[in-house]
């Protein structure tokens, strides 16, 4: 019974308050949406995290995907706060539609490093590996910016690759490679660390010659612009350089 009466006196505490006074009473959260390179999925979610914990009120929603696909994302209208793409130039496409509020900045750099499954079932041991004809190899497509190394990659080596696949992210190749579908493929050295025990390393030599310069920017249709920048401001400083560096990232 006293159970009873008490939610009953809950109840009625609150009509005589009216319906705002039983909520908890906090305002709607600011939302700032981050469109980012898919091989910043763990670093981004981890800032994202100190970000939260250090603006309470502000909540990071993140979207993931190619660097290219993010800028056609936004150029057919989708909103966004903060962009952070892969490379130079796909943020340069930003800069040039009209898309971009200010300077982009560079905050990070990353090579890319060949993978395979755990097992190496194709006895993949070099790069010059991965042009034999019965090795399965995937890659990034020319568009995104590990495809674009990956071609670098393959001018500065002169190994000529025949892909079985070309996939839209970097995670899109890590995935094929630690699921078996493929024998090797090339992804970023953050990536590469990220899946663990999952796959087998093989270094790239040249690698150092097709270095992707990531870049970050405020967007001018952004509707929360202070937590924008703040957030500019966590990733470039020292708590997102501690947190990149520690994923593999180079400096900027």
């Amino acid at each position: 019974m006293h159970a009873r009466a008490s939610v009953l006196a809950v109840l009625l505490t609150c009509l005589g308050l009216g319906v705002t006074g039983c909520g908890s009473g906090s305002p709607p959260a600011t939302v700032l949406d981050v469109h980012a390179a898919a091989s910043l999925t763990d670093t981004f979610t981890e800032l994202a995290e100190q970000f939260e914990a250090q603006h309470p009120g502000v909540e990071v929603s993140l979207n993931f995907a190619g660097s290219s696909a993010l800028v056609q994302q936004l150029s057919a209208g989708a909103p966004a706060d903060v962009l952070a793409t892969a490379d130079e130039r796909s943020m340069a496409g930003a800069v040039d539609a009209g898309l971009v509020d200010g300077e982009p900045e560079v905050f990070a750099t990353n090579v890319l490093t060949v993978v395979v499954p755990a097992d190496n079932p194709a006895g993949v041991g070099s790069l010059r590996d991965l042009a034999d004809p019965g090795v399965q190899v995937v890659v990034c497509a020319p568009q995104v910016p590990c495809g674009a190394a990956a071609e670098r990659v393959e001018e500065t080596s002169g190994v000529r690759l025949s892909p079985v696949s070309e996939e839209g992210s970097v995670t899109g190749v890590l995935g094929k490679v630690v699921s078996g579908q493929a024998d090797a493929g090339l992804v970023y050295v953050t990536d590469a660390r990220s899946a663990g025990d999952a796959v087998e390393v093989v270094e790239v030599p040249r690698a150092s010659r097709a270095v992707n310069r990531l870049s970050v920017a405020a967007l001018a249709d952004s509707d929360a612009t202070e937590p924008a920048r703040q957030f500019l401001e966590l990733v470039a400083g020292e708590p997102g350089r501690e947190v990149l560096a520690g994923a593999g990232f180079g400096a900027p």
